[in-house]
């Protein structure tokens, strides 16, 4: 039973690549009842950077867990400003496993991430934020630490903060010293606060 199921989907594919394969067959074929046939015309859709705003669109309404991944590696191929744009809307969705997919796609994207990032680190939602930082983890940017130093200076959002120290005891220098210790006075009454500074002290070398 095993190899006829195989065979099967193999066949299915088959069929679903002799599609029309240009761009406009392409986007159409992101509609497809099919999950198979969506799958590949977002795999494909990668060698058209101009498709990038279809991809976003679909990515939004998408339910199927291997076509979204499809269009996630898409967008992370394309990396224009029209996917980085797609990518940080759904930093907004009430779909945790999107937020945290689009999280992961952007860690991959350091040079066209690295524009927006301060604007992210702003944004007036805190939870925004907090997903920035979470980007900043992996973005390997030679300005994160600037970032996070300017996010426990400025941020007003205890969890905010609390999830740029974390960081900083990571990848901090001497630099974040005296800002940490600042920080640390402004949240004097926060035990969780005084705690992660502490510990981030501890491990950067200074």
């Amino acid at each position: 039973m095993g190899i006829v199921k195989q065979q099967t989907v193999e066949s299915v594919q088959q069929d679903e690549r002799r599609r029309p394969r240009d761009r406009e067959g392409l986007i159409a074929s992101l509609r497809d009842p099919n999950p198979v046939a969506r799958r590949w015309a977002a795999r494909d859709l990668a060698g058209y950077p101009e498709s990038a705003s279809a991809l976003v669109e679909r990515l939004a309404v998408e339910e199927d867990v291997s076509v979204r991944e499809a269009i996630l590696l898409s967008l992370t191929e394309i990396g224009d400003q029209t996917a980085v744009s797609g990518l940080v809307q759904c930093l907004r969705s009430e779909d945790a496993h999107l937020r945290n997919e689009a999280i992961e796609a952007m860690k991959l994207l350091p040079n066209a991430v690295a524009p927006i990032m301060a604007r992210l680190l702003t944004d007036p939602d805190p939870d925004v934020r907090i997903f920035a930082v979470n980007i900043l983890e992996s973005l390997r940017h030679p300005d994160v630490e600037k970032w996070l130093i300017e996010v426990i200076s400025e941020d007003e959002y205890i969890n905010v903060c609390a999830t740029a120290v974390d960081l900083l005891g990571e990848v901090g220098t001497e630099a974040a010293l005296a800002p940490l210790a600042s920080l640390k006075a402004r949240f004097g009454d926060e035990p969780y606060i005084a705690f992660a500074v502490d510990l981030a002290l501890k491990r950067i070398p200074g």
